[in-house]
């Protein structure tokens, strides 16, 4: 998909954006000219343009068809859509969310049947979607989702209790000849826990103490190599975004004041919202600070700015390591901690203007209270 390796290391502003702005507030941290440029820092800003760069004929044909593809299977309901649903999925698929790791297209259709019986009433829709590839190659969508229904049955979440939910799915899903082969998954299981009333160490502890023990959450030991094996194009504004966040992870905490927003709004796991470059270091450092050793890695990137819409990027990242410090996850627990993460940003003329940032607490919860035997 991409000749690209990781996030180039820093960034130039010579030949920058079709836009242009004066503000001091460094608005193109995520435009790069050369892998060996510098970060740019508050008063560094100044006006620079670059043409407008129109799409390969090639790469723009079938991408509708994609978008149009990827949004209407995310809204397909069982007792409608199972039929072509199971149409769309590859017979060798494979699903990768938070809770484990599936194969094969029963895989998909057992997750959703579980959400069904759940939320009865669920729907699912498509907040935005990014993509890359190309007809030839297949395409790769990074999905932001809304879902909401009430808690009328029985499952995972315990008894029902009638409540009204509403929370975020992040996903990547790979389509080629209008299959499906690959999909990379997280929901908002922390907001989940947040509206019925429970809180994720209890919900772990039920699910360790059920006969099987339930399902292994996903772990990159359990991974096969799928048909997917691309790290996306090659977009400004994506390789941007996964350096800010690669050097935030480092330790770099005077990259929130230089490249975000002041007024930035954040949308966070367990459907916390927050404003202001402050809030975005608390959160990114309460995760370091859970995991102080971890490493940090970014998977895969997508950068679009494209007509009606402010420059987008959306990334797929991982965090592993001892969590061995007070952070986001409670007391220091020694469990080995595996965190599959996506994180999603626009950006405006002060920076980073919005974030989302989702991963699957509950999944995090069972590793700890796995390791400490329940």
């Amino acid at each position: 998909m991409c000749g690209c390796g990781g996030a180039a290391a820093g960034l130039n502003l010579a030949g920058l954006s079709n836009r242009s702005f004066a503000h001091e507030k460094t608005a193109y941290f995520c435009l790069y000219a050369t892998p060996e440029a510098a970060v740019v820092t508050r008063g560094q800003m100044r006006q620079a343009t670059r043409p407008a760069r129109a799409a390969h004929p090639a790469a723009a044909e079938g991408r509708e068809e994609c978008d149009a593809f990827l949004r209407s299977t995310a809204a397909l309901r069982l007792e409608t859509g199972a039929a072509q649903l199971g149409a769309r999925l590859h017979p060798q698929i494979l699903y990768r969310d938070g809770q484990g790791l599936g194969d094969g297209p029963g895989a998909v259709l057992e997750d959703l049947r579980q959400q069904a019986m759940t939320l009865p009433d669920r729907t699912c829709q498509t907040e935005d979607l990014l993509i890359s590839g190309s007809a030839r190659l297949g395409w790769l969508g990074a999905q932001r989702l809304v879902v909401t229904g009430h808690h009328r049955g029985a499952g995972l979440w315990g008894a029902p209790t009638g409540r009204a939910l509403r929370f975020r799915e992040m996903r990547e899903t790979y389509a080629k000849a209008g299959r499906i082969t690959d999909i990379w998954s997280v929901r908002d299981t922390g907001a989940i826990c947040a509206q019925i009333g429970v809180d994720p160490q209890t919900v772990a502890r039920r699910i360790a103490g059920a006969p099987l023990g339930g399902s292994a959450p996903f772990r990159p030991e359990q991974d096969v190599p799928g048909a997917y094996t691309g790290d996306g194009n090659d977009s400004q504004w994506g390789l941007g975004y996964a350096d800010l966040l690669s050097r935030a992870m480092q330790g770099e905490g005077g990259v929130f004041e230089a490249q975000y927003d002041p007024a930035c709004q954040l949308d966070l796991p367990g459907g916390a919202t927050d404003h202001g470059a402050d809030a975005a270091a608390r959160f990114w450092s309460g995760l370091r600070a859970a995991i102080p050793t971890g490493q940090f890695k970014i998977h895969h990137r997508i950068g679009e700015d494209g007509p009606l819409m402010p420059p987008r990027a959306a990334l797929r990242w991982s965090l592993r390591g001892t969590h061995a410090g007070w952070g986001l996850f409670g007391a220091p627990s020694g469990a080995d901690l595996f965190v599959m993460g996506f994180a999603q940003a626009e950006f405006g003329a002060q920076g980073l203007r919005r974030e989302w940032v989702l991963f699957d607490t509950l999944a995090i919860w069972r590793q700890i209270v796995a390791h400490q035997g329940a």
